[in-house]
């Protein structure tokens, strides 16, 4: 496949303040207004909720909407000023949304995959990116090589003469490793070979993924889109029209459109999306330093930190660290330590107001084998902590409390 991205900026500001007006709308103000405005029949501010399953036709031919909605499994107006406003936020045309991040996955991979393709992707992964690879799609006769992204030269010397699709996400989900995506971009354009990027993690207001060579966005709205744990969502976003009219191909064949109330519902969210992250990325920094000076922890994986691995490749495509970080303690610590937590909850999800921790092991990536997990650094001890809104301060003294009763009953064991 060639590769048909524009070259897109990659320097894109978190915010812009001064006295000087911004060139462009910045993406605080792209979240609030791009691709919205009043609803022309009645003025509201708001984008209506159309919960309607069909749309009247007054002639064969003919359809009463001007955009031509005519059955909401297929395209809905709601839905559609949310796929706008994905699409403005991103700098793309073309933007679809699903019922899950997981539906949005099968559609990408049910438009570009048929027998005897090859897909490579990152072996640390979202766990249903891994069972739909690993467990369904090899039974339609498609295989996968699952590696360490990070390295570069090894997707390139991974690459076979059918090879479609490479599909990263970073940073990696529960580990946080970062790969490089103009590395990867170049890998993938030199081979023809379609190169998608889950940035559920950090969205473009962080990570602008186009300018590196992507052909496809991927976001599961459930998480820091909506951010609130109202609904499930899921995006895929495309700068290649023929790309686009297959995938909303599949989707109609397949059913899987989020409904008008969801997307109502993710498009409240995504108004204040840039100024989340901001928080949730200022507050993250800086529970993982204090984190990286508490001798309980055995271990903290945050990208922008100094120590950490993936911190060159972060700060250059990177504007902010994100609101996810990573930490270990000893696996004996783990059951007391989540126990003793009062405004931490134990949860799976992420992205969401409320600050959530997640053990991988058992919970995320629980189908992975023992040894499996032991290999990509997915410990016993390792927890997955998504910090929220909260004073954190408060959320500090929260992991801190529970630190010493873990400690303490360690000691005692």
């Amino acid at each position: 496949m060639t590769n048909h991205n524009t070259q897109k900026p990659c320097a894109i500001p978190f915010t812009q303040s001064g006295s000087s007006p911004p060139a462009s709308p910045t993406l605080q103000t792209l979240a609030i207004h791009a691709g919205q405005g009043p609803d022309p029949a009645t003025g509201s501010i708001l984008t209506p909720i159309h919960q309607t399953a069909t749309f009247a036709q007054p002639e064969l031919g003919e359809t009463t909407s001007p955009d031509g909605h005519t059955y909401s499994r297929c395209s809905n107006p709601t839905v559609s000023a949310l796929e706008a406003n994905l699409a403005g936020l991103e700098g793309v045309p073309h933007a679809l949304a699903f019922k899950t991040g997981l539906a949005a996955i099968t559609n990408l991979l049910f438009t570009v995959l048929q027998a005897g393709d090859h897909v490579i992707a990152g072996e640390v992964s979202y766990g249903g990116t891994v069972r739909l690879l690993r467990d369904l799609f090899v039974r339609f006769g498609v295989s996968c090589t699952f590696l360490d992204v990070t390295d570069a030269s090894a997707v390139a010397g991974a690459i076979q003469a059918n090879t479609r699709l490479l599909f990263v996400e970073t940073p990696a989900n529960p580990t946080l490793a970062v790969c490089d995506l103009s590395a990867l971009g170049n890998i993938a354009r030199e081979n023809g070979v379609l190169f998608a990027v889950d940035n559920t993690f950090l969205t473009s207001v962080i990570q602008p993924v186009f300018c590196h060579g992507a052909h496809v966005a991927i976001l599961s709205t459930t998480k820091y889109v909506e951010g609130h744990d109202s609904t499930t969502g899921g995006a895929l976003l495309t700068d290649h029209p023929e790309l686009f009219d297959r995938l909303q191909l599949t989707r109609s064949a397949t059913g899987s459109i989020q409904a008008p109330f969801d997307a109502w519902l993710t498009l409240r969210g995504l108004k204040t999306l840039p100024l989340r992250l901001k928080q949730h990325s200022d507050s993250a920094r800086f529970l993982a330093e204090q984190l990286l000076e508490d001798s309980r922890v055995k271990a903290v994986h945050y990208p922008t930190l100094p120590s950490d691995p993936g911190h060159r490749v972060a700060r250059r495509q990177q504007n902010a660290g994100g609101g996810i970080l990573s930490f270990e303690l000893d696996s004996k610590a783990v059951r007391p330590f989540l126990s003793a937590l009062k405004l931490t909850t134990l949860a799976e999800n992420l992205g969401a107001v409320e600050t959530l921790i997640t053990h991988p092991a058992t919970m995320t990536h629980a189908q992975l084998s023992v040894a499996e997990r032991s290999r990509l650094g997915i410990a016993p001890g390792l927890l997955r902590l998504s910090v929220g809104l909260e004073d954190p301060a408060d959320i500090l003294a929260d992991l801190q409390t529970a630190l010493e009763a873990s400690h303490i009953l360690e000691v005692q064991a």
